[in-house]
């Protein structure tokens, strides 16, 4: 079972984690507190990861950052999702094994972020929700599965930080958020634009998501940001769609020149107003991410990604996905290592 509460701990009033609220031996034992207090009503304790100084990180059942395992939409704020679905992958498959080699690397993540001054687990009810119920043989039952599992975590109130999973899987999670919200502004870190129109005469793929979404109504022209793009396309008219719906673009060659000053004018843009995060692994170079499956050189390097992540900080991000990590691609799990020390930072901006 997961420990969730320390009685040694002292009662602080602050709403989130500070440096006030956590012991004065940084680094050592950094803990919350005092939990955020909440409109709603709860019954379980607040969860809390396991601690790694009583019980070492190897030890214990594999969960995400090593939180409890709660299948109660209503205990949670934000409820961490698998989706092990790669049905969508048109190249190399394997990120239906995502899910779970993030939650084994995610192991080694500490509670408290010095670099934004916030411990999540404090600010927010976070849990591991578990792995969503897909079908491997029907990409449409597949997405039936998912949009109906992350409703039910929706209408409690309940924010989906979700693991794929290829990147198929954000149009039914954006379908959900969409009939909560209503249409959404979205901020895309990824090397594709994924705005095809089909693959193989299929609809549904993991190059063909935000074009749907923007078919079905989802995304509003003018407020989607794609960061990252590069590589080879098929033809010049391949941008035709994204311009025609006015997408603003900044390319990895963009971003190596200029840094975030080539992000943050786009970013005043979405400041109040909902914004989804959906964040592809191959936006970064393969040297720091070679388990995905559709690898573009010339990406972007670990801790450029984390600035980015890090940069969506006061926005109102009502959910967001990391997919397309390919375990079988990997190498010594630098990919999921990587994959889970953004599933953190992502936390730290909700």
């Amino acid at each position: 079972m997961v420990q969730t509460g320390n009685a040694s701990v002292q009662p602080c009033l602050l709403p989130f984690a500070c440096s006030r609220c956590v012991d004065s031996g940084y680094p050592a034992r950094l803990r919350c507190r005092a939990m955020a207090q909440s409109r709603r009503k709860f019954h379980l304790p607040h969860p809390q990861p396991v601690d790694a100084l009583e019980y070492a990180r190897f030890t214990g059942v594999s969960t995400f950052m090593r939180l409890p395992h709660i299948t109660q939409p209503e205990e949670l704020e934000i409820a961490l999702v698998g989706v092990p679905f790669d049905g969508g992958t048109t190249y190399r498959p394997g990120p239906r094994f995502g899910p779970r080699h993030v939650r084994a690397q995610s192991a080694i993540i500490r509670p408290w972020n010095p670099a934004l001054n916030v411990n999540p687990f404090c600010k927010y009810r976070v849990a591991d929700f578990g792995d969503l119920s897909v079908n491997p043989l029907s990409i449409e039952d597949t997405f039936c599965r998912i949009e109906k599992g992350i409703a039910l975590l929706l209408q409690v109130g309940a924010r989906c930080v979700c693991v794929g999973g290829d990147h198929s899987i954000s149009l039914p999670i954006l379908r959900a958020v969409a009939k909560k919200h209503g249409p959404v502004s979205l901020i895309q870190f990824d090397a594709h634009n994924d705005l095809w129109d089909e693959y193989f005469g299929s609809k549904y793929s993991h190059g063909t998501p935000f074009r749907r979404a923007f078919e079905e109504g989802i995304l509003v022209d003018g407020r989607v940001l794609q960061v990252g793009l590069r590589g080879q396309v098929y033809g010049e008219e391949d941008f035709d769609f994204a311009r025609a719906h006015k997408v603003r673009m900044v390319t990895a060659e963009e971003f190596h020149e200029k840094g975030l000053a080539a992000v943050q004018p786009h970013l005043r843009v979405f400041l109040d107003k909902p914004v989804y995060v959906t964040l592809d692994i191959d936006a970064v170079d393969p040297a720091y991410a070679p388990g995905t499956g559709t690898p573009q050189v010339g990406g972007l390097t670990s801790i450029q990604i984390l600035t980015l992540v890090r940069a969506l900080r006061g926005l109102n991000i009502v959910g967001c996905d990391l997919v397309e990590v390919s375990p079988p691609y990997d190498t010594g799990e630098i990919t999921s290592l990587l994959a889970a020390n953004l599933l953190f930072e992502l936390l730290c901006v909700l």
